[in-house]
């Protein structure tokens, strides 16, 4: 059985780290860490009295076998390099670093400690994503030639009601957007999935973004990968669908295009099929997220030290060096763009 303490204890923990964690064979919960008191305490009386820290030493010394970071990006660093010197494995949700550097000493580090950093990319364990991966192995629809992955939705809405007269920016909304906006956000795990879909990497990328909030980071990003071996993935990223409306409705959806026919995904309805000379072929839908599956791998790879389906800190360094280069191309075509208009 392997302790796990849990370092972060937002919504991602609340709603999926931790209840997943509760019910996975394997793995024990046994310490929560959040700097805030009121979160951190709240959060252990919420699932039964699981020790709680506000100091990160006393936490990473409470007897743990790995921790499950899902802190703010801007600590990951500080999280890691923590659990690297008590030679505790990591699973560090995304992104993985703010930049490169950081997330080049943390490998370093933890390849020193001779302990597994990995990446909570789970979108990976979905059953529509396992799917997905199969029948593009099986070759269900020739040799893959595009895919388009398209995620725009209003991350919750932009503004928030703090009493009947009053409204202000959703804090989620603003720190999502000062930490990288949508591409580095959700885009990470497009970018995951084709590479680990095609088995293929990424040698080249352009990207453009659109503005409807006013923040340097675009709102809405449309993200274009060329892969080694011909395939091109479109990746569409927005936060803007419906941000201030009454009833926002997302776009999610997976196309995969091969020489011998497409594979479609659509979460409205949680359809999936194959469409290929022999027919239509469906499988169960499902949400493109689960973390109790991402666990499992999690608790699997603590007994036999192989990861499996779970990204390595190598998978996460690249899906976020692209998305924020991109991120930064599209800030600069826009810069560019805004010169040669104010020329003319």
């Amino acid at each position: 059985m392997a302790k796990i303490g849990v370092m972060g204890c937002g919504a991602v923990s609340d709603f999926g780290h931790v209840p997943a964690i509760l019910q996975t064979e394997g793995l024990e919960l046994v310490s929560l860490y959040d700097p805030n008191r009121d979160r951190v305490e709240g959060m252990a009386a919420k699932f039964g009295g699981i020790r709680a820290y506000t100091n990160q030493d006393e936490f990473i010394r409470s007897g743990l076998d790995a921790v499950l970071i899902a802190s703010p990006p801007t600590v990951h660093r500080e999280n890691v390099l923590a659990a690297a010197a008590a030679g505790l494995h990591v699973l560090c949700e995304k992104p993985i670093a703010m930049n490169d550097h950081e997330a080049a000493e943390m490998i370093d580090a933890m390849k020193k400690a001779d302990r597994m950093l990995l990446v909570g990319f789970v979108y990976r364990f979905s059953p529509v994503a396992l799917q997905i991966r199969e029948w593009i192995k099986e070759g269900l629809i020739g040799e893959v030639r595009s895919l388009r992955l398209i995620y725009i939705w209003d991350l919750h809405g932009q503004y928030e009601p703090v009493s009947p007269e009053e409204w202000i920016e959703s804090p989620r909304w603003k720190g999502r957007m000062l930490e990288g906006g949508p591409m580095v956000d959700c885009g990470v795990h497009q970018i995951d999935l084709s590479r680990w879909w095609l088995h293929d990497e990424i040698e080249r990328f352009e990207c453009h973004g659109a503005w409807v909030a006013d923040y340097e980071a675009p709102d809405h990003v449309y993200l274009h990968m060329d892969h080694v071996r011909g395939a091109h993935t479109m990746v569409e990223m927005g936060f803007s669908y419906g941000h201030t409306s009454r009833e926002p409705r997302p776009e999610f959806s997976y196309h995969i295009i091969g020489t011998g026919g497409v594979i479609r995904y659509d979460r409205d309805g949680y359809i999936l099929e194959t469409r290929n000379g022999g027919g239509t072929f469906r499988s169960p839908g499902a949400s493109e997220k689960n973390f109790p599956g991402m666990h499992a791998e999690f608790a699997q790879a603590l007994r036999t030290g192989d990861p499996g389906h779970l990204p390595r800190a190598e998978d996460g360094l690249i899906a976020t060096r692209i998305a924020r280069q991109a991120t930064d191309m599209a800030i600069a075509n826009r810069l560019r763009n805004t010169a040669l208009t104010h020329t003319a």
